[in-house]
């Protein structure tokens, strides 16, 4: 599976009457073999995330917990995205400017990146950002 442009993806739902469980497996549900997890969570109202593109790095996003909303922005569009179903994420490819915002009240938002952290591929201003895909 190969993508190039973001895409939700709808992740295997594992159905109990204890509780329903859905897992993850790199190379399997997403493009990549994740190299790095991270979760944002206790996000104040009417604050944002995000802000920033990158390089190379994917990323992986799923409302664990609550909803938010993602707006991503390839320079010529943006197009918004609601996440709120622990089963489901959005693939965001690099060269899209994310902002995160919206968060409702006990939201948790888990990130799967492809690659560990490098500052290098960040691109966190918006005019170099517009610059880079023009």
């Amino acid at each position: 599976m190969e993508y190039d442009k973001p895409t939700i993806i709808n992740l295997p739902k594992v159905h109990d009457p204890r509780g329903n469980l859905t897992f993850i497996e790199g190379c399997r549900h997403l493009p990549y073999d994740f190299r790095r997890v991270y979760y944002l969570y206790d996000v104040p109202a009417g604050e944002e995330r995000g802000g920033h593109s990158h390089k190379q790095c994917h990323e992986f996003l799923i409302a664990i917990s609550g909803s938010f909303d993602v707006t991503l922005d390839d320079g010529k569009q943006k197009t918004t995205y609601t996440l709120n179903r622990p089963y489901q994420g959005l693939l965001i490819v690099p060269g899209i400017w994310r902002t995160l915002e919206n968060f409702a009240a006990g939201s948790v938002c888990l990130v799967l990146a492809s690659d560990h952290f490098d500052e290098d591929d960040y691109i966190r201003d918006y005019e170099t950002f517009i610059q880079s895909v023009r």
